[in-house]
């Protein structure tokens, strides 16, 4: 097993099971952490994060329910055994991103179709940056 990887910040207004939770998340995505990985035990990692062991022990839960992790009595916490495991956290960021964009543009007073075509304009402007 590597070490944790999992950073928490005072200064981040989430609660610290919430950091933890999309830590692991992202590790999963971007395959750091893949399928039949063992995850840090929730004692080992409370004390490289520096949090209670309740803290932890909720962040796992919380993962276990979405089905990201699976805990097995007495053997730890390992990634689950999903083939699109990586692909659905990754495309569950991404829409976490644009709902966050969404709520910011409607917030300015933007329309769907002002949206739309912001979106549009920022995908040809990246098109075009693309080698």
């Amino acid at each position: 097993m590597h070490s944790p990887g999992v950073l928490i910040s005072q200064a981040d207004p989430r609660p610290m099971y919430v950091q933890i939770v999309e830590q692991i998340r992202r590790r999963i995505a971007v395959g750091d952490w893949p399928p039949g990985f063992e995850l840090p035990s929730i004692r080992a990692l409370a004390a490289a994060t520096r949090v209670s062991v309740i803290t932890v022990k909720r962040a796992y839960s919380d993962l276990e329910h979405d089905g990201v992790i699976v805990t097995r009595q007495g053997k730890g916490s390992f990634v689950a055994e999903q083939a699109d495991l990586s692909a659905r956290l990754r495309l569950a960021e991404l829409d976490a991103h644009l709902s966050t964009a969404t709520s910011i543009g409607r917030a300015l007073g933007l329309s769907d179709e002002d949206l739309h075509a912001r979106l549009r304009q920022t995908l040809t402007a990246k098109d075009r940056h693309e080698p």
